[in-house]
């Protein structure tokens, strides 16, 4: 009874130089197979990978590049819109955010500010204060870089965060304004 041992191989293979853009050799995969006979080379594929489905893999945590890119794209209404309401719910709030709703269970359980009411199921619905608090832990950890221990500690010994945080945006909003007249110029 002869038995039969398969062994695969891996070998880097540098991409060359008129390749296309978006798509790369990245290795090349052989499989021995050693028998009586000795080894031979079975089958020799090279594996091709797509950068742009490399880019679109939502697995993992995000970097800091695409972290930084999203902190400004957030969408909460403006405070005329948003007060006209008692209650939002996680959903809807974690996608004002762009974040998974697991990020903003977990916010709350760390920051002391965040206090949404739940409901006898156990749903969670914030108020437009929780909003803005939320948003405030937000530009603290997205925005600014802290660390949440960093958040924490800035949060109980700052004085009057949140008014520094109303200036900040209201700054922000001038900055906006003058880089879009700059560019219409």
């Amino acid at each position: 009874m002869e038995r039969k041992f398969s062994q695969i191989t891996m070998e880097f293979v540098p991409p060359e130089k008129e390749a296309q853009p978006e798509q790369k050799e990245i290795f090349v995969a052989e499989q021995t197979i050693i028998d009586d006979e000795g080894p031979t080379v079975k089958e020799e594929k090279p594996a091709v990978i797509n950068e742009q489905q490399k880019k679109q893999s939502k697995r993992g945590r995000p970097s800091l590049k695409e972290i930084d890119i999203t902190a400004d794209l957030i969408q909460i209404p403006p405070d005329e819109i948003l007060f006209q309401k008692q209650y939002y719910s996680i959903g809807q709030v974690a996608t004002w955010f762009r974040v998974n709703q697991s990020l903003v269970r977990y916010w709350e359980t760390e920051f002391d500010i965040l206090q949404p009411r739940k409901n006898r199921k156990g749903d969670r619905f914030f108020r437009p204060v929780d909003v803005k608090n939320l948003l405030l832990i937000y530009d603290l950890l997205r925005r600014r870089k802290f660390t949440l221990e960093g958040a924490k500690d800035y949060l109980r010994n700052a004085k009057r965060a949140e008014e520094k945080f109303a200036m900040i945006q209201s700054l922000e909003k001038v900055k906006s304004f003058f880089l879009e007249l700059k560019a219409s110029l």
